[in-house]
């Protein structure tokens, strides 16, 4: 039997069913943008983490042993968001007041690293802003020798900042009482917040100024060994967990720059007496963080990238 079909004549719309066919169009406009950005984001992950993998492969070694640090300095919590549902849980943030402003408004098992350059004045806010800071912090990556401006001035340097005349003489005394200035101002401020607060440990890194810019910050590579041995013999309340270093810019001289790192580790472990598989390595950014897995020469070896894939603000 053949069964003809037909259509009915339309009939005009009223108001309000135009109005809900308009309500309807945004709707699925809406989900279509959203969807296209969801799209996007996971294109982007799966891009990198497939460079990811080339990269283990080449050199021998598994795409876990990669950790990949997606920065999201500047980006959007929801930009964030969409990345996290695609997958990833792992995100470095340069900024204290960026940081303390998203990680409330992002899922609890995101791992924060801090990546930036991280000043003493700064150490409260980042772990304690009131009742605020960032509970799942993981790493700071930032540790160097900044010096307390006291210590600085009182050494015979240049009292640029007035330190000593300013200075009240109660606290001046109390100054004078140790003598020798702390390897570093930063990590002694954490060690304190985190006793303070009454958090697990917090695992730090120690950057390493690997290039010698006098731009960038970090511990000089003939200084590493002294600040590492302070923050794990000296901070109670800090775990040591690697070193990290910024290569050139230009890549001109990156190769030498892993390389010297590398080094450092080697002299690090025979000082403090560890396996080098547990001092890891945090080095490379998007473009040179293959050339990273190649130099670094522990297969069995955990170690972070740094790599810019979110394009969206």
């Amino acid at each position: 039997m053949r069964m003809r079909a037909w259509a009915e004549e339309p009939r005009p719309m009223n108001n309000l069913e135009s109005r809900d066919g308009e309500r309807a169009e945004e709707a699925e406009q809406s989900s279509m943008a959203a969807s296209a950005m969801d799209g996007v984001a996971a294109a982007a992950l799966r891009s990198v983490l497939h460079r990811v993998q080339q990269a283990a492969e080449r050199s021998g070694r598994g795409p876990h042993q990669i950790r990949v640090v997606a920065v999201s300095k500047t980006k959007s919590v929801s930009l964030i968001r969409e990345v996290y549902d695609s997958g990833h849980r792992c995100f470095g943030e340069n900024y204290v007041q960026e940081i303390i402003e998203k990680a409330p408004q992002l899922p609890e098992d995101i791992e924060w690293h801090f990546i930036g350059n991280l000043q003493s004045n700064k150490v409260k806010p980042l772990l304690k802003d009131g009742e605020a800071g960032v509970p799942n912090l993981a790493v700071v990556e930032t540790v160097d020798d900044e010096k307390d401006p006291w210590a600085a001035a009182y050494c015979g340097k240049n009292d640029e900042e007035g330190v000593m005349k300013s200075m009240d003489f109660n606290l001046y005394i109390s100054k004078v009482v140790n003598l020798v200035p702390s390897p570093s101002e930063i990590a002694d401020r954490l060690d304190r917040m985190v006793a303070t607060i009454g958090r697990k440990p917090l695992k730090v890194m120690v950057q390493v100024n690997t290039s010698g810019e006098e731009s960038k910050s970090g511990v000089d590579p003939a200084a590493c060994v002294e600040l590492v041995k302070h923050v794990a013999l000296g901070c109670p309340n800090l775990e040591f967990g690697g070193l990290m270093t910024i290569g050139m810019l230009d890549y001109t001289s990156t190769p030498e720059n892993f390389k010297t790192l590398a080094n450092c580790r080697s002299e690090v472990c025979k000082s403090l007496g560890i396996t080098e598989e547990q001092c890891e390595l945090s080095m490379g950014m998007s473009g040179d963080f293959e050339l990273a897995v190649r130099i670094n020469p522990l297969a069995e070896t955990i170690f972070s990238s740094h790599l810019h894939f979110l394009s969206s603000p």
